[in-house]
């Protein structure tokens, strides 16, 4: 097993020509990622440890690994990511990021690297909602800037929508019962339902709206093909596989 090795960006990237594209391109030589800290398996804070930790957070450190890369990794809302991906004040972004047809105008993304989809949930005792055809008049918690917030405003216009900066203050807003339903992305979903004993909630309905997962970049960024190599290597030599039964305990090709 390699060892884990920080080098400059600029000494050796894999494969040969993404060494060429880099060199050329003025790529950075510390690669700044723009990542969150709420998103839980994915990204998040350990509270025991104070560590930033999750499923992105592994798969971006291999990645980097791989494609001998440096990273300086950088937290914030979600909602103010995708802008400074944009803006370029950012190298990569990796928080569980949708790829949607609306983003790729203004940033570029890898190949996917995870399946998703929404899904809601509502109390345990709740006898009112069993899908998204009971939402109108409800008051259902989401996450802003998400693609969940769109999904909801876009079909559910007669729901009472509240966006939140951070999906955990929907999941109390729902404990609570300030609202009547969370609707946010079903890896998210199903681990805070499983892993947190503090709650008592179920999820409902069907998945919605089949969506992946992708890395993002400033559009142009000599970075999409190694990071896309890396990727592969990755699935192909089965650390991808362990990276995701580490998170969620099951073989990946079961997403």
């Amino acid at each position: 097993m390699k060892k884990w090795k920080w080098k400059r960006i600029t000494v050796c990237l894999l494969p040969a020509v993404a060494l060429l594209l880099l060199n050329g391109c003025g790529a950075p030589d510390t690669v700044q990622v723009a990542t969150d800290n709420g998103f839980v398996p994915f990204e998040f804070v350990d509270p025991s440890t104070g560590e930033l930790i999750g499923f992105d957070i592994d798969l971006i450190n291999a990645v980097a690994e791989e494609a001998e890369l440096n990273l300086n990794i950088n937290t914030m809302d979600f909602d103010g990511l995708i802008a400074g991906i944009r803006t370029g004040r950012y190298d990569v972004g990796i928080a569980g990021i949708t790829i949607t047809e609306e983003r790729g105008e203004s940033i570029d993304f890898s190949d996917p690297y995870y399946d998703a989809g929404l899904i809601l949930a509502v109390q345990a005792d709740n006898q009112t909602i069993s899908s998204e055809a009971d939402l109108a008049g409800k008051r259902v918690g989401t996450r802003s800037g998400s693609t969940s917030e769109r999904y909801l405003q876009e079909h559910h216009p007669e729901a009472s929508i509240t966006a939140f900066p951070g999906i955990v203050e929907a999941y109390m807003d729902l404990e609570a019962g300030r609202v009547d339903a969370v609707l946010y992305d079903l890896p998210n979903v199903m681990y805070y339902v499983q892993q947190d004993s503090k709650t008592n909630f179920k999820t409902v309905g069907e998945v919605l709206q089949g969506e992946q997962y992708g890395i993002a970049f400033p559009k142009g960024s000599p970075l999409v093909e190694p990071v896309n190599a890396a990727l592969a290597v990755l699935r192909e030599n089965g650390t991808y596989d362990r990276i995701y039964e580490k998170w969620f305990g099951e073989d990946s090709e079961d997403e």
